[in-house]
């Protein structure tokens, strides 16, 4: 993401060992989207109906990870204006984002 000139923080850069919902306020006060492929956002985010800043759950299997960067990044810029406040899952061949947004 960085090196497509998105501004990113990393959560073990900024506050390693965070539990998730410390992770989820972080994101919200900064207003940024997180991604990841920890399942348990989906529980603590999309399932309880919990406000974030919207997650991205990435689902790649390792015998397509050469092509998750591109597909993560390419989904980013062609939706940044449908991910906010709501739970999206990218994974080979389909995405699905699900939820409201922000604002509506």
């Amino acid at each position: 993401m960085r090196a497509a000139g998105h501004d990113v923080r990393v959560v073990a850069e900024v506050c390693r060992g965070a539990p998730d919902d410390q992770v989820v306020e972080f994101a919200l006060r900064e207003s940024r989207v997180l991604l990841t492929e920890d399942k348990d956002f989906g529980q603590l985010v999309f399932a309880s109906a919990r406000e974030s800043p919207g997650v991205i759950f990435i689902r790649f299997p390792a015998s397509v990870r050469k092509t998750m960067t591109d597909s993560v990044v390419r989904f980013v810029e062609e939706n940044s204006a449908k991910i906010e406040g709501r739970f999206s899952v990218v994974q080979p061949g389909r995405i699905r984002i699900s939820g409201r947004g922000a604002g509506e």
